[in-house]
């Protein structure tokens, strides 16, 4: 009944990819054996022709309301049924590590929205990198989704590495046994944004990498 309510609560909103993940391997499984993840794309689609760090920014903070909204909804169905929840933080716990509480993009694949890039980042099929992603941990049991455990970037494909400001990203193909310290040096990607702090109030959100990524454009979906 809880799932079938959210499934519903969800179709009203098909804009938003969704999954469940199984979290049974994860450090959360005593307490939430289960994680809701969603994707929201960011307005507008941007690719590298049409480019701005201020639209790339707008673009995520459209896709960061929109999931509020979404967010809202689900609790409310979850506080109904009295179920045990958690929405994990999205931000990184220090400037050492460079890591969320809980992993996104980790159970975004687990819940076979997507896949890692040579860029580190989910690639979707509907809208490839550039998506917003959220998660609620439930205490409960749900259908879920076929996990990604490769990468689905052509070998030949560099136009993310090619692009990326700082030469941070290492052409290496995706899979779930690797680690992002081989797919990306993210302390030199962190520095680089860090050094807009003062400018911007705000590290740069740099989203060249996705920008570039030619999976999700409409001339992909449409074959040609």
């Amino acid at each position: 009944m809880l799932e079938k309510e959210i499934r519903k609560a969800l179709s009203g909103y098909p804009e938003i990819l969704y999954g469940f993940a199984d979290l049974s391997c994860s450090p959360w499984k005593e307490s939430y054996p289960s994680a809701l993840v969603l994707a929201s794309p960011y307005g507008g689609q941007l690719a590298p022709d049409d480019y701005t760090e201020e639209r790339f920014e707008q673009g995520i903070q459209s896709a960061k309301c929109r999931l509020e909204t979404v967010e809202a909804e689900i609790e409310q169905i979850l506080q109904k049924h009295q179920v045990k929840y958690w929405f994990p933080p999205a931000a990184q716990e220090n400037e050492t590590e460079l890591r969320a509480l809980f992993s996104f993009k980790s159970a975004a694949a687990r819940a076979g929205i997507g896949w890692f890039g040579k860029n580190d980042v989910i690639i979707t099929e509907r809208y490839g990198p550039r998506v917003r992603l959220s998660a609620v941990l439930i205490n409960g049991i749900f259908a879920y989704g076929e996990p990604v455990t490769e990468g689905r970037c052509p070998e030949d494909c560099t136009k993310c590495i090619d692009i990326c400001p700082c030469k941070a990203l290492k052409n290496q193909q995706w899979s779930i046994e690797k680690d992002r310290s081989e797919i990306i040096d993210y302390q030199k990607c962190n520095q680089m944004r860090s050094a807009f702090i003062q400018k911007l109030s705000r590290k740069h959100v740099c989203g060249l990498c996705m920008a570039v990524c030619p999976f999700g454009r409409p001339e992909s979906r449409n074959g040609s």
